[in-house]
């Protein structure tokens, strides 16, 4: 067994995401054929990714609040806490939290043995293509 070392919580790169965002690893690649990656990555109401894709899928798993989660095509779904999503290699979407709560989810992430890969990043999700089919918020 092998205990690893706290790593800190970091904050999401602005160039990725909109708001207040923070990400605390949980695993990644550790030996050689291993390409895991999860973190649990935290978003303040209304913050959100930018568009983006990833090569191999990603699976989120919300551990608290409520997320919204849209593909390219727009559609949208809204995901509570204890529910899992799949968005399947190389579709482009988005997550984040709604506009007036937090939210938490597990990220997991399959690297194909190169972190950096993981993910493609594209243009933010502009506060209109965020807002868009909303329900009012009072």
């Amino acid at each position: 067994m092998e205990l690893d070392p706290r790593r800190p919580t970091v904050r999401n790169p602005p160039e990725n995401f909109t708001g207040d965002v923070w990400l605390d690893p949980v695993a990644g690649p550790r030996d050689e054929g291993w390409t895991l990656m999860a973190n649990i990555v935290r978003f303040g109401p209304g913050a959100r990714t930018a568009w983006h894709s990833h090569p191999r899928g990603q699976t989120l798993y919300v551990l608290e609040g409520v997320a919204w989660v849209e593909t390219r095509a727009g559609e949208r779904q809204e995901v509570g806490a204890g529910r899992t999503v799949w968005c399947p290699p190389g579709e482009e979407h988005w997550h984040g939290a709604t506009p007036d709560s937090f939210m938490a989810h597990l990220a997991l992430n399959d690297s194909g043995g190169d972190p950096a890969s993981a993910a493609v990043w594209g243009e933010h999700v502009t506060d209109e293509e965020y807002l868009a089919g909303a329900e009012p918020v009072s």
